[in-house]
């Protein structure tokens, strides 16, 4: 995706560029193409990432594919808008790991005439839209949606299944904890795992009506 030439060359203008799909489907590897393009076009860009992301580095962006560029970790979404001053380039890493003033500090720096790339998890473990995803989706000029290969069925996978019994939302992992996953390979493991925790519903209700009738 080219973006980088506007029709009117006499106003100064941003606008906001999504690219979103499931574990292991790309996201920061084109992330890191679009940025490497911009400090070859001498754009002056910035890069950010959520301080709780340091599966790979603490300041680096890393694809699976251990392409990296420098960024710099915040806190809150509020320090980019912040950090950006000066920029014709921000990226922003992991979004879907900001608090949702993410979407006013994306919509604020793109109104400055600034070039804002954003970069996330479109749905959780759980198939479900994931933080402030949908908002920025929604307000963004550009919508790049990129898939990953199911590692069941060898189809587009757009779900990032967890292998693991952790039910918090937030939890970093790599090819050990997650799997892409299709729709139709999603579904079934997930109805996998429901008849297993009915199961053991069942079995844990049967073990306290045993002790009570002892």
């Amino acid at each position: 995706m080219f973006l980088e030439n506007t029709v009117n060359h006499k106003e100064r203008f941003g606008w906001i560029e999504v690219i979103c799909g499931s574990m292991f489907s790309g996201k920061t590897e084109e992330l890191i193409r679009r940025l490497r393009r911009a400090q070859f076009a001498k754009q002056k860009v910035e890069i950010f990432k959520p301080l709780v992301d340091t599966r790979y580095h603490e300041d680096m962006v890393v694809s699976h594919d251990s392409n990296e560029i420098r960024s710099t970790p915040v806190p809150a979404a509020a320090n980019i808008g912040i950090l950006a001053d000066g920029c014709d380039v921000v990226a922003i890493d992991e979004a879907q790991f900001f608090d949702d003033e993410i979407v006013t500090v994306c919509n604020d720096l793109a109104n400055r005439g600034i070039r804002v790339i954003v970069a996330g998890l479109d749905m959780d473990f759980k198939g479900n839209p994931f933080g402030p995803m949908p908002a920025l989706m929604a307000t963004a000029e550009y919508v790049t949606k990129v898939h990953a290969i199911c590692t069941r069925t060898g189809n587009l996978a757009n779900y990032s299944f967890r292998k693991t019994d952790n039910d918090d939302l937030v939890l970093l992992g790599e090819i050990g904890e997650y799997e892409a996953l299709s729709r139709v390979a999603f579904y079934k493991a997930m109805l996998k795992e429901k008849v297993k925790n009915l199961k053991v519903e069942a079995e844990e209700v049967s073990e306290k009506k045993g002790a009570a009738n002892a």
